[in-house]
């Protein structure tokens, strides 16, 4: 059974930081691409950074790019997002979900649709 568990959500400050962590359980994700994705209230769920398992390849949304790092440990199976420089418009839930790449054609998608897994969710607030 796939498991993505999100953790390390929060309250902070503007202009303060976090890290997300994604752990993976229930199969090999070497051949799959990992994506944050956030929801605030009233607004549809967007694409926030992914990453390819096996190349490292990365992608940020323009809200993102330069405050938000993607990466992985291999050992551990994990998916980390460390947010810096935050902004109260960065408070949303924020989700992992994981894409093979063995039907998929791109490094990772931008569209939540392409993704097979889900996790339930890690709540983020951003104070002014």
């Amino acid at each position: 059974q796939v498991q993505l568990v999100e953790s390390g959500g929060g309250l902070v400050q503007a202009g303060g930081s976090l890290r997300l962590s994604c752990a993976t359980a229930g199969r090999t994700f070497s051949t799959y691409a990992m994506g944050w994705f956030r929801q605030a209230p009233g607004k549809e769920r967007e694409f926030v950074a992914a990453i390819r398992w096996s190349a490292g390849s990365t992608g940020y949304s323009d809200s993102v790019r330069g405050r938000f790092t993607i990466s992985k440990d291999n050992a551990a199976n994990t998916v980390y997002l460390q947010m810096n420089s935050l902004k109260p418009e960065d408070t949303a839930v924020y989700y992992c979900a994981a894409l093979s790449t063995r039907y998929y054609s791109g490094p990772y998608s931008y569209d939540r649709g392409p993704y097979n897994y889900w996790g339930q969710g890690t709540q983020v607030t951003v104070s002014s």
